[in-house]
């Protein structure tokens, strides 16, 4: 027997979404929704939100991430002339059927990159499909989960803001990366798109920016001042994975 005067909790109100409340408490929170609004309102937008997840990302949860990824090398330039160059490939793309600028970078061998890039998108697809738990600390604490990443990656670690976009912060978390530490950032629009940003230190020095794709995964990925990021996308087309990803390169240009 329960009692159903004891309130229900935020918690409570995932797993019965979720479908892992007890079913002894089931009844009670359905009356406390039956008398609660908000909470009811609550429930609502998340079963619309995770309905939206996995008819979005469901295919990918079981996929594994391939040894080799093919990766194409966009431009290897002055960091005031990577925009045009993304631009002109992106169009060289569409009005040419593929073809595109390709260049060797001395600082980074190809495994590393690879590498790099097969644990972005591992850790995209691992926590991209997550409804209840996508992240560790939540966008509300941005201060803090920049602070508290800041701290144990050892460089300065920035949540840029992707409003601009149509991106909001779900939150971040941290993760390892070849043995050493990692940000992580996810950001979602209304309609449940999701975007992830990982970044870690990398040997790779000079300025860069390149396209890797693995399935329905595809990043955007470059290296400045010895740390290396990858924006990373679940069936987005280019110029959208583009657009996200200038702006997250335009904020990080303007780091101190």
């Amino acid at each position: 027997m329960t009692d159903r005067n004891i309130p229900v909790t935020e918690d409570e109100l995932h797993a019965y979404v979720d479908g892992e409340l007890p079913a002894e408490r089931r009844s009670d929170v359905e009356a406390w929704l039956a008398t609660h609004p908000d909470d009811a309102a609550r429930v609502h937008s998340w079963r619309a939100m995770a309905e939206v997840l996995h008819a979005r990302y469901d295919s990918i949860a079981d996929e594994a991430v391939p040894k080799r990824l093919e990766i194409e090398r966009l431009v290897r330039a002055p960091r005031r002339w990577v925009y045009g160059a993304v631009a002109a490939t992106l169009a060289a793309f569409i009005v040419g059927g593929g073809v595109g600028w390709f260049a060797r970078d001395a600082t980074a061998t190809p495994s590393v990159l690879q590498n790099f890039t097969a644990h972005a998108i591992d850790a995209h697809r691992l926590y991209v499909v997550e409804v209840r738990h996508p992240v560790e600390v939540p966008g509300s604490e941005r201060g803090h989960l920049q602070q508290w990443l800041t701290k144990r990656c050892g460089w300065v670690v920035r949540a840029p803001e992707l409003s601009g976009a149509g991106l909001k912060l779900v939150g971040g978390r941290l993760l390892p990366s070849s043995g050493k530490p990692a940000s992580f950032m996810m950001y979602e629009s209304a309609s449940g798109e999701r975007f992830t940003i990982y970044t870690a230190k990398s040997d790779a020095e000079a300025t860069q920016m390149r396209f890797a794709a693995d399935g329905r995964e595809s990043t955007l990925f470059w290296a400045d001042d010895g740390i290396i990021y990858a924006v990373v996308s679940t069936g987005a087309d280019r110029t959208r994975l583009n657009q996200v990803a200038q702006a997250v390169y335009d904020q990080m240009e303007k780091k101190g």
